[in-house]
Protein backbone atom coordinates (compact mmCIF):
# COMPACT_ATOMS: atom_id res chain seq x y z
CA UNK A 1 0.00 0.00 0.00
CA UNK A 2 0.96 3.32 -0.87
CA UNK A 3 4.24 2.04 -2.55
CA UNK A 4 4.25 5.05 -5.10
CA UNK A 5 4.36 7.93 -1.86
CA UNK A 6 6.78 5.94 -0.38
CA UNK A 7 9.37 5.48 -3.10
CA UNK A 8 9.68 9.32 -3.10
CA UNK A 9 10.22 10.03 0.58
CA UNK A 10 12.74 6.99 0.25
CA UNK A 11 14.71 8.21 -2.23
CA UNK A 12 14.67 11.66 -0.28
CA UNK A 13 15.93 10.18 2.58
CA UNK A 14 18.84 8.49 1.14
CA UNK A 15 20.07 11.40 -0.85
CA UNK A 16 19.76 13.26 2.34
CA UNK A 17 22.54 10.85 3.77
CA UNK A 18 25.40 11.44 5.27
CA UNK A 19 25.08 15.43 4.69
CA UNK A 20 26.12 17.45 7.48
CA UNK A 21 23.57 19.42 7.93
CA UNK A 22 20.23 20.80 5.82
CA UNK A 23 20.60 23.50 2.97
CA UNK A 24 18.70 24.85 0.87
CA UNK A 25 20.52 23.13 -2.03
CA UNK A 26 20.37 19.59 -0.85
CA UNK A 27 16.44 20.20 0.60
CA UNK A 28 15.51 21.40 -2.78
CA UNK A 29 16.81 18.24 -4.23
CA UNK A 30 15.56 16.14 -1.74
CA UNK A 31 11.86 17.99 -2.08
CA UNK A 32 12.60 16.84 -5.77
CA UNK A 33 11.86 13.46 -5.34
CA UNK A 34 9.20 13.72 -3.38
CA UNK A 35 7.52 16.15 -5.18
CA UNK A 36 7.24 13.57 -8.04
CA UNK A 37 6.10 11.14 -5.74
CA UNK A 38 3.43 13.12 -4.36
CA UNK A 39 2.41 13.98 -8.38
CA UNK A 40 2.41 10.63 -9.53
CA UNK A 41 0.31 9.08 -6.57
CA UNK A 42 -2.20 11.80 -7.91
CA UNK A 43 -2.13 14.49 -4.68
CA UNK A 44 -3.80 17.09 -6.05
CA UNK A 45 -1.05 20.14 -7.52
CA UNK A 46 -2.10 22.92 -5.32
CA UNK A 47 -1.55 20.30 -2.28
CA UNK A 48 1.49 19.00 -3.25
CA UNK A 49 2.59 22.87 -3.99
CA UNK A 50 2.13 23.93 -0.80
CA UNK A 51 3.48 20.43 1.28
CA UNK A 52 6.80 21.14 -0.37
CA UNK A 53 6.93 24.77 0.52
CA UNK A 54 5.78 24.38 4.57
CA UNK A 55 8.56 21.36 4.64
CA UNK A 56 10.94 23.46 2.62
CA UNK A 57 10.20 26.67 5.44
CA UNK A 58 10.35 24.62 8.66
CA UNK A 59 13.08 22.16 7.13
CA UNK A 60 15.57 25.87 6.95
CA UNK A 61 14.06 27.40 10.04
CA UNK A 62 14.64 24.35 12.85
CA UNK A 63 17.53 23.49 14.28
CA UNK A 64 18.53 19.52 13.68
CA UNK A 65 17.98 17.87 17.22
CA UNK A 66 21.31 15.72 16.81
CA UNK A 67 20.25 13.76 19.76
CA UNK A 68 17.05 12.12 20.80
CA UNK A 69 16.27 9.57 24.55
CA UNK A 70 14.57 6.13 24.18
CA UNK A 71 13.90 3.61 25.94
CA UNK A 72 16.35 5.06 28.33
CA UNK A 73 19.06 5.37 25.31
CA UNK A 74 20.89 8.46 23.70
CA UNK A 75 20.21 8.21 19.84
CA UNK A 76 22.20 9.90 17.36
CA UNK A 77 19.63 11.16 14.51
CA UNK A 78 21.18 13.22 11.47
CA UNK A 79 19.42 15.61 9.33
CA UNK A 80 18.16 12.82 6.76
CA UNK A 81 15.75 11.69 9.63
CA UNK A 82 15.25 15.02 11.19
CA UNK A 83 13.99 15.84 7.36
CA UNK A 84 11.61 12.88 7.68
CA UNK A 85 10.09 14.07 10.95
CA UNK A 86 9.08 17.72 9.21
CA UNK A 87 7.68 15.28 6.59
CA UNK A 88 5.78 13.10 8.71
CA UNK A 89 4.17 16.39 10.76
CA UNK A 90 2.96 18.07 7.49
CA UNK A 91 1.72 14.61 6.45
CA UNK A 92 -0.40 13.83 9.50
CA UNK A 93 -1.51 17.90 9.80
CA UNK A 94 -3.11 17.65 5.98
CA UNK A 95 -5.46 14.73 6.86
CA UNK A 96 -5.78 15.89 10.16
CA UNK A 97 -9.52 16.76 11.23
CA UNK A 98 -10.48 19.74 13.56
CA UNK A 99 -13.05 17.44 16.12
CA UNK A 100 -11.57 14.47 17.79
CA UNK A 101 -14.66 12.74 17.10
CA UNK A 102 -15.91 11.35 13.48
CA UNK A 103 -19.73 11.61 14.23
CA UNK A 104 -22.33 14.34 16.11
CA UNK A 105 -24.45 11.78 18.40
CA UNK A 106 -27.65 13.58 20.27
CA UNK A 107 -28.12 12.62 23.79
CA UNK A 108 -30.15 9.23 24.28
CA UNK A 109 -33.03 8.98 23.58
CA UNK A 110 -33.04 11.06 20.80
CA UNK A 111 -32.41 9.95 17.65
CA UNK A 112 -28.82 10.26 15.41
CA UNK A 113 -29.24 10.53 11.94
CA UNK A 114 -26.39 9.55 9.15
CA UNK A 115 -26.45 10.15 5.76
CA UNK A 116 -24.33 7.92 3.26
CA UNK A 117 -24.26 9.69 0.48
CA UNK A 118 -21.79 9.17 -3.28
CA UNK A 119 -21.32 7.71 -6.55
CA UNK A 120 -22.82 4.34 -7.71
CA UNK A 121 -19.89 1.61 -6.91
CA UNK A 122 -18.06 3.57 -4.45
CA UNK A 123 -19.26 1.10 -1.99
CA UNK A 124 -21.67 2.94 -0.28
CA UNK A 125 -24.58 0.39 0.50
CA UNK A 126 -21.38 -1.96 2.03
CA UNK A 127 -20.13 1.11 4.42
CA UNK A 128 -23.54 1.60 5.59
CA UNK A 129 -23.99 -1.89 6.95
CA UNK A 130 -19.82 -1.81 7.72
CA UNK A 131 -20.99 1.12 10.18
CA UNK A 132 -24.13 0.10 11.43
CA UNK A 133 -22.04 -2.81 13.04
CA UNK A 134 -19.23 -0.64 14.06
CA UNK A 135 -21.71 1.75 15.98
CA UNK A 136 -23.64 -1.26 17.27
CA UNK A 137 -20.32 -2.72 18.88
CA UNK A 138 -20.23 0.83 20.59
CA UNK A 139 -23.86 0.23 22.34
CA UNK A 140 -25.78 2.01 19.31
CA UNK A 141 -29.28 0.62 18.25
CA UNK A 142 -29.12 1.43 14.89
CA UNK A 143 -31.64 1.13 12.31
CA UNK A 144 -30.87 1.08 8.54
CA UNK A 145 -33.26 3.00 6.09
CA UNK A 146 -32.81 1.68 2.23
CA UNK A 147 -33.43 4.98 0.22
CA UNK A 148 -32.03 3.67 -2.40
CA UNK A 149 -34.91 2.69 -5.28
CA UNK A 150 -32.70 3.34 -8.12
CA UNK A 151 -30.16 0.51 -8.01
CA UNK A 152 -31.71 -2.59 -9.09
CA UNK A 153 -30.88 -5.03 -5.86
CA UNK A 154 -29.61 -2.52 -3.61
CA UNK A 155 -32.44 -2.86 -0.87
CA UNK A 156 -31.91 -6.44 -0.98
CA UNK A 157 -28.63 -6.26 -0.84
CA UNK A 158 -29.15 -3.93 2.22
CA UNK A 159 -31.36 -6.21 4.17
CA UNK A 160 -29.15 -9.45 3.47
CA UNK A 161 -26.52 -7.04 5.54
CA UNK A 162 -28.86 -5.93 8.03
CA UNK A 163 -29.10 -9.81 8.60
CA UNK A 164 -26.01 -10.82 8.01
CA UNK A 165 -24.84 -8.17 11.25
CA UNK A 166 -28.81 -8.29 12.80
CA UNK A 167 -29.41 -4.70 12.38
CA UNK A 168 -33.08 -4.16 11.53
CA UNK A 169 -33.87 -2.67 8.15
CA UNK A 170 -36.64 -0.17 6.84
CA UNK A 171 -37.48 -0.15 3.60
CA UNK A 172 -40.69 0.48 1.48
CA UNK A 173 -40.51 -1.11 -2.15
CA UNK A 174 -41.20 1.93 -4.28
CA UNK A 175 -41.33 4.24 -2.36
CA UNK A 176 -40.59 7.90 -2.70
CA UNK A 177 -36.67 8.52 -1.14
CA UNK A 178 -37.63 11.49 0.78
CA UNK A 179 -40.44 10.09 1.83
CA UNK A 180 -39.11 6.57 2.98
CA UNK A 181 -36.38 8.73 5.39
CA UNK A 182 -38.98 10.55 6.57
CA UNK A 183 -41.10 7.60 8.13
CA UNK A 184 -37.83 5.98 9.17
CA UNK A 185 -37.77 8.47 12.29
CA UNK A 186 -41.08 7.20 13.66
CA UNK A 187 -39.65 3.46 12.72
CA UNK A 188 -36.77 4.11 14.71
CA UNK A 189 -39.24 6.07 17.91
CA UNK A 190 -40.73 2.71 17.96
CA UNK A 191 -37.78 0.38 17.79
CA UNK A 192 -36.28 2.41 20.18
CA UNK A 193 -33.43 2.54 18.28
CA UNK A 194 -30.86 5.96 18.65
CA UNK A 195 -29.05 5.55 15.23
CA UNK A 196 -30.48 6.10 11.81
CA UNK A 197 -28.19 5.43 9.13
CA UNK A 198 -29.44 6.48 5.46
CA UNK A 199 -28.51 4.84 2.57
CA UNK A 200 -29.16 7.15 -0.39
CA UNK A 201 -29.43 6.47 -4.14
CA UNK A 202 -26.22 7.30 -5.99
CA UNK A 203 -25.53 7.94 -9.66
CA UNK A 204 -23.06 7.46 -12.12
CA UNK A 205 -21.85 10.97 -12.05
CA UNK A 206 -22.80 13.91 -10.27
CA UNK A 207 -25.98 15.61 -11.24
CA UNK A 208 -28.57 17.95 -10.54
CA UNK A 209 -31.67 15.46 -9.60
CA UNK A 210 -29.48 13.27 -7.23
CA UNK A 211 -28.24 16.33 -5.33
CA UNK A 212 -32.00 18.02 -5.16
CA UNK A 213 -33.03 14.58 -3.87
CA UNK A 214 -30.20 14.45 -1.25
CA UNK A 215 -30.70 18.05 -0.08
CA UNK A 216 -34.40 16.98 0.06
CA UNK A 217 -33.67 14.72 2.33
CA UNK A 218 -31.35 16.14 4.41
CA UNK A 219 -33.68 19.15 5.45
CA UNK A 220 -36.46 16.62 6.08
CA UNK A 221 -34.16 14.38 8.38
CA UNK A 222 -32.42 17.22 10.17
CA UNK A 223 -29.44 14.64 9.95
CA UNK A 224 -26.32 15.36 11.88
CA UNK A 225 -23.58 13.69 9.54
CA UNK A 226 -23.61 13.52 5.93
CA UNK A 227 -20.55 11.28 4.95
CA UNK A 228 -19.76 10.72 1.56
CA UNK A 229 -18.51 7.51 0.65
CA UNK A 230 -15.55 7.52 -2.14
CA UNK A 231 -13.31 5.03 -3.88
CA UNK A 232 -9.64 5.60 -3.43
CA UNK A 233 -8.93 3.82 -6.37
CA UNK A 234 -9.98 6.78 -8.31
CA UNK A 235 -7.42 9.21 -7.64
CA UNK A 236 -8.13 12.81 -8.06
CA UNK A 237 -11.54 11.89 -9.18
CA UNK A 238 -12.21 11.39 -5.73
CA UNK A 239 -11.31 14.65 -4.75
CA UNK A 240 -13.29 16.41 -7.60
CA UNK A 241 -16.44 14.31 -6.11
CA UNK A 242 -15.92 15.20 -2.64
CA UNK A 243 -15.59 18.77 -3.41
CA UNK A 244 -18.89 18.62 -5.64
CA UNK A 245 -21.18 16.82 -2.61
CA UNK A 246 -19.91 18.66 -0.22
CA UNK A 247 -20.51 22.20 -2.24
CA UNK A 248 -24.12 21.09 -2.31
CA UNK A 249 -24.39 19.38 0.56
CA UNK A 250 -21.40 20.34 3.77
CA UNK A 251 -20.02 16.99 4.24
CA UNK A 252 -18.79 16.45 8.04
CA UNK A 253 -16.77 13.32 7.06
CA UNK A 254 -15.67 11.05 4.10
CA UNK A 255 -15.20 7.32 4.23
CA UNK A 256 -12.30 5.78 1.73
CA UNK A 257 -13.56 2.60 0.35
CA UNK A 258 -10.64 0.01 -1.09
CA UNK A 259 -7.85 1.37 0.30
CA UNK A 260 -6.33 -1.86 0.72
CA UNK A 261 -6.15 -1.76 -3.22
CA UNK A 262 -4.88 2.35 -3.98
CA UNK A 263 -0.86 2.08 -4.29
CA UNK A 264 -1.31 5.96 -4.89
CA UNK A 265 -2.58 6.96 -1.78
CA UNK A 266 -3.62 10.72 -3.37
CA UNK A 267 -7.19 10.97 -2.52
CA UNK A 268 -6.72 10.00 0.89
CA UNK A 269 -3.44 13.36 0.93
CA UNK A 270 -5.95 15.80 -0.91
CA UNK A 271 -9.52 15.72 0.03
CA UNK A 272 -9.27 17.33 3.16
CA UNK A 273 -6.98 20.23 2.19
CA UNK A 274 -9.44 20.72 -0.87
CA UNK A 275 -13.06 20.29 0.36
CA UNK A 276 -12.22 20.92 4.62
CA UNK A 277 -14.35 17.44 5.25
CA UNK A 278 -11.64 14.89 6.34
CA UNK A 279 -11.14 11.34 6.13
CA UNK A 280 -13.05 9.47 9.27
CA UNK A 281 -13.08 6.44 8.47
CA UNK A 282 -11.60 3.38 5.83
CA UNK A 283 -12.84 0.56 4.10
CA UNK A 284 -9.87 -2.42 3.71
CA UNK A 285 -12.07 -5.51 2.37
CA UNK A 286 -15.34 -6.26 1.48
CA UNK A 287 -16.63 -8.44 4.59
CA UNK A 288 -18.48 -6.42 7.50
CA UNK A 289 -15.33 -5.71 9.98
CA UNK A 290 -13.10 -4.19 7.68
CA UNK A 291 -14.42 -0.69 9.00
CA UNK A 292 -12.02 1.21 10.96
CA UNK A 293 -11.37 4.74 11.77
CA UNK A 294 -8.62 6.52 10.08
CA UNK A 295 -5.78 7.57 11.86
CA UNK A 296 -3.66 10.61 10.25
CA UNK A 297 -0.45 9.69 12.10
CA UNK A 298 -0.46 6.15 11.39
CA UNK A 299 -1.17 6.90 7.67
CA UNK A 300 1.84 9.23 7.44
CA UNK A 301 3.51 6.38 9.17
CA UNK A 302 2.97 3.85 6.55
CA UNK A 303 3.34 6.24 3.61
CA UNK A 304 7.36 7.14 4.80
CA UNK A 305 7.75 3.69 5.57
CA UNK A 306 9.98 4.81 8.23
CA UNK A 307 7.79 4.20 11.47
CA UNK A 308 10.47 3.60 13.89
CA UNK A 309 12.71 6.37 13.73
CA UNK A 310 9.44 8.78 13.54
CA UNK A 311 8.50 7.32 16.63
CA UNK A 312 11.82 8.36 18.27
CA UNK A 313 11.69 12.07 16.97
Amino acid sequence: MFETLTKGFRAAKNRLAGVAELSEENIDQALRDVRLSLLEADVEFGVVKRFLATVKEKALGEVVQTRVVAGGKKLKVGPAEHFIRICQDELTDMMKAEGDEPLVFKAKPQVTGIMMVGLQGSGKTTTAGKLARYLSKQDRKVLLVAADVQRPGAIEQLQTLGEQIDVPVFAIPGGLPVEICAKAMGEARKLKCDTIIYDTAGRLAVDEPLMKELKEIKGRTKAENIYLVVDAMIGQDAVKTAAAFNDRLSLTGVVLTKLDGDARGGAALSIKQVTGAAVRYVGTGETVDRLEEFRPEGMASRILGMGDIVGLM
